[in-house]
């Protein structure tokens, strides 16, 4: 099993949960968070005055899946997200040792 870490452009996050949905990904999870990378930020002016905005809004994906879908969802990730524009996002995978579904008591990849 691997957690796979997306962090996207807000707007993105329906298409990119279509996509995963579509690829039988069952569940993941959603934050709000600010950041900031190569883009370091920007200004706006807002009322008149200017001011910078140092950490950009954006949306953290987490999904545990099964080796074998990794692939592609990695992919699904990286076509639906992509705006060609700087600020698209990451994507990391990680490995996963073991899942408990709680409610059930179903461990490994049966508990996803």
């Amino acid at each position: 099993m691997k957690l796979v870490i997306a962090v996207i452009k807000p707007f993105k996050l329906e298409e990119v949960r279509e996509a995963l949905t579509s690829l039988g990904v069952q569940g993941l999870m959603v934050s709000e968070v600010k950041g900031y990378g190569r883009q370091a930020g920007h200004t706006e002016i807002y009322r008149g005055a200017e001011y910078v905005v140092n950490f950009v809004p954006k949306i953290k994906l987490e999904l545990v899946v099964a080796d074998d879908l990794v692939a592609s969802v990695v992919e699904a990730l990286a076509t639906t997200a992509k705006t060609g524009k700087i600020g698209d996002g990451k994507v990391f995978v990680m490995d996963v040792e073991q899942a408990l579904r709680v409610r059930t008591g179903e461990t490994g990849e049966e508990a996803l």
